[in-house]
């Protein structure tokens, strides 16, 4: 195929996607700038998965103490684990079923809660065979990371979705019709 061909085949092609409104996934954008993370772990990957998407919103700030958050973000339970759902008559496991579960809640640092307590979890299958189990526990990890990642952008789409105006608004503007 000529190269003026290609050329004009890509372009029609660049022009068709972005025609159509195709765009690349971006980061919900957040109507907030200062967030703190607590509750979780030191060594917790859900919360370094959180850190790093909220890193990647445009204008969002991670900051240390709560007192000069917008809003805090509160872990009340994160917790991985790896279940065996099957095995041979000889004891062997045979499946595993990978569980990421991360209750939540969102509240104001003078705590007045916007986001009531909220559960979210995942889980994920995965066969296993011990004479492979190096790479069935990378591949383990590799489903847990993914895993961790679909719950980070859930939570930032709850986020998003916030009203700006009852960030400002103080518990008796909220209380009232």
């Amino acid at each position: 195929m000529p190269a003026s061909r290609r050329l004009w085949l890509a372009g029609g092609l660049a022009a068709w996607l972005g025609g159509c409104g195709f765009q690349l996934r971006r980061p919900p954008r957040l109507q907030l700038e200062r967030v703190h993370l607590t509750g979780f772990s030191r060594h917790s990957g859900q919360a370094e998965e959180l850190r790093r998407q909220l890193r990647a919103s445009p204008g969002v700030r991670l900051v240390e103490s709560a007192a000069e958050a917008d809003l805090v973000l509160e872990a009340l339970v994160d917790r991985q684990q790896e279940v065996a759902t099957s095995s041979t008559a000889a004891g062997q496991v045979r499946e595993l079923s990978l569980r990421s579960l991360l209750r939540y809640r969102v509240r104001t640092p003078a705590g007045r809660e916007l986001i009531a307590p909220t559960e979210l979890g995942l889980v994920r299958d995965m066969t296993f065979e011990e004479s492979i189990s190096l790479a069935k526990a990378h591949e383990a990890q590799i489903l847990l990371r993914a895993m961790q990642a679909d719950i980070a952008t859930q939570v930032l789409r709850r986020l998003a979705a916030l009203d700006p105006a009852a960030l400002a608004a103080g518990p008796a503007a909220s209380a009232a019709p």
